[in-house]
């Protein structure tokens, strides 16, 4: 197990709730000083401390423990519906026009005429 590339997953989802270290320490209940040691990959995480930060993080423990995700087809529909139900219809139709417009260019970038 790959526990440099595990608190780097950590540390990118962490940005990108712009959440700061301590932050993150504080929800899961650890020092920022282990948050830091897990980022680096300097010290292993416990089950309970991993699952915690999966949780505060709102996303699967895979997404942690593996570079990619090979999500079917259902599972991806699955979380599309759950994003949906959080919109107004105004915020739904909005999201469908950009999803068949990306659906058009990606069309046409599969098929070169």
């Amino acid at each position: 197990m790959d526990y440099y590339k595990i608190g780097q997953r950590i540390r990118k989802f962490r940005k990108a709730y712009r959440l700061s270290q301590e932050q993150l320490a504080e929800k899961v209940g650890i020092s920022t000083t282990h948050m830091s040691h897990i980022e680096t990959g300097n010290t292993k995480l416990s089950l309970p401390v991993f699952v915690e930060i999966a949780k505060v993080l709102c996303i699967q423990t895979d997404e942690l423990l593996y570079d990619t995700l090979q999500k079917d087809k259902t599972a991806i529909k699955g979380e599309l519906e759950e994003i949906l139900d959080s919109c107004s219809i105004q915020d739904m139709h909005i999201i469908e026009d950009v999803i068949k417009a990306v659906k058009v260019s990606l069309d046409k970038y599969r098929d070169p005429d």
